[in-house]
């Protein structure tokens, strides 16, 4: 058996933690699948890197109405694929021999789970560790629909190395991730059919947003909103969806029902972590669980899924691991996100649902991209900001913006919000730059200023 001071389970955001202010210590980290984590690999950087040139492709063909005809695109699905994952294989094998290899952080690759013993057996190795960092992110939720299981059906894991574009692609789910990959295949050449239970597609937005961004991308695809789905048939190239309202066919399925925590098979029945009933793993503000020793980040813990937060929390938890007399809190109070479809979409502190229904008064200010001049030159007739301020101290109590570059605009109104800037201050006394997209936001803020 090994003793360690500390041990890291994962090797996503969880691998920025043990660097040289560790030297000293024995460290290592634990992972059973491919090295990286979640982002890297099958989520957000792939995802986005196929969404480029989607994005490019969907402009070529509304070119015309700025007086440009192109030729239909040539999409060479080979080509985009390898771009890809030519380069994130390379990063996450080259991660995997600097940490094998390595002096200062050893690297045991294998399942990890606590066992009745107070250690943790990865693989065949036992260790025992003063401090383990439980960074095992989350996996997509398979849900338990008749027929399911025995069909060949794809998730975000595995939809992104496909050999071609499916050409008839069922997607089962109306989130973000649906709404990206849905847009990806969509431009890329197949033929796309959106199957959600909700009556508009990304429901965790602000209403508004989420209505224009279902009216838009109803545009590309066919959308089934309301639809439950009752059994599935069929095999990998031949899938029937037995809705509410009908049959759908299709030679792929995409099932994008969301993520659940990997928390369930890591042995915390042999510890005090208590889980959430989703499955989270409960820590407090210093991102400590019930039992000394072990810590949790990123979407073990989190019900946010958002990469930039777990890399916050691994900061978090670096500091608290080098100095446990000087403790420092995550701060989960401003957190930007953004979906990346078409439109794109970025978003930032409370919706206006939130609002009517906490009872919190609020102004609403409104901006469309059509409003300003670069909207002019997008000829953009559906993307718009939408800021919501307290009547009472002018706070930016939220921020929605959806189309181009909404995930770019939002950031400034972060800033706002993190920084507690008055609407009034971040409106009227910098210079916004003309005629720059950011106008929009601008002249939202101005709106909601009366």
């Amino acid at each position: 058996m090994d003793d360690l001071d500390l041990l890291v389970v994962g090797s996503g955001s969880g691998n920025s933690i043990p660097e040289q202010e560790f030297a000293g210590w024995e460290v290592a980290i634990a992972e059973e699948g491919t090295f990286g984590g979640t982002c890297l690999n099958v989520g957000c950087i792939p995802s986005k890197m196929l969404v480029l040139p989607a994005d490019r492709v969907v402009e070529a063909r509304e070119a015309t109405r700025l007086g440009v005809d192109l030729p239909p695109p040539a999409v060479d699905w080979p080509a985009i694929r390898d771009r890809v994952f030519g380069r994130i294989d390379a990063i996450s094998a080259d991660g995997r021999v600097y940490r094998a290899t390595g002096e200062r952080v050893g690297l045991l690759e294998g399942h990890a789970r606590f066992t009745e013993r107070g250690t943790v057996v990865v693989g065949s190795t036992e260790v025992r560790a003063s401090q383990v960092v439980l960074a095992t992110g989350s996996r997509p939720h398979v849900p338990p629909i008749p027929g399911l299981t025995e069909v060949g059906f794809h998730t975000s894991d595995t939809i992104m190395r496909v050999a071609s574009p499916p050409e008839q692609l069922i997607v089962l789910g109306g989130g973000y991730i649906a709404a990206e990959l849905g847009h990806v295949f969509s431009a890329l050449g197949s033929r796309v059919t959106v199957v959600t239970r909700g009556d508009r597609l990304l429901r965790a937005e602000d209403v508004d947003v989420s209505a224009r961004f279902t009216e838009v991308f109803g545009r590309r695809v066919e959308l089934h909103l309301g639809a439950g789905v009752e059994r599935i048939r069929g095999t990998a190239g031949d899938v029937e969806l037995d809705c509410t309202f009908g049959t759908i066919n299709g030679d792929a399925l995409l099932v994008c029902t969301g993520r659940v925590p990997n928390s369930d098979h890591l042995g915390l029945e042999h510890t005090s972590v208590r889980r959430s009933p989703s499955g989270l793993v409960v820590t407090d503000e210093y991102l400590r669980t019930d039992q000394p020793g072990i810590w949790a980040i990123g979407d073990v813990r989190s019900p946010l899924q958002l990469k930039h937060v777990a890399n916050r929390e691994a900061d978090v938890v670096w500091h608290n691991l080098l100095h446990p007399d000087a403790l420092r809190r995550v701060d989960h109070t401003v957190v930007p996100h953004a979906v990346f479809g078409n439109p794109q979409v970025g978003s930032v502190g409370l919706r206006e649902q939130d609002l009517r229904a906490s009872g919190t008064p609020y102004r609403v200010g409104r901006r469309d991209y059509g409003g300003v001049a670069y909207g002019w030159a997008l000829d953009d007739r559906t993307g718009f900001a939408k800021v919501l301020v307290s009547p009472d101290d002018l706070r930016i109590l939220g921020a929605h913006v959806i189309g181009d570059q909404a995930a770019t605009l939002v950031q400034q109104l972060t800033t706002a919000m993190q920084f507690a800037i008055p609407a009034d201050r971040f409106a009227r006394e910098q210079l916004w730059c003309h005629p720059a997209l950011s106008e929009v936001v601008e002249n939202a803020v101005l709106d909601a200023l009366g």
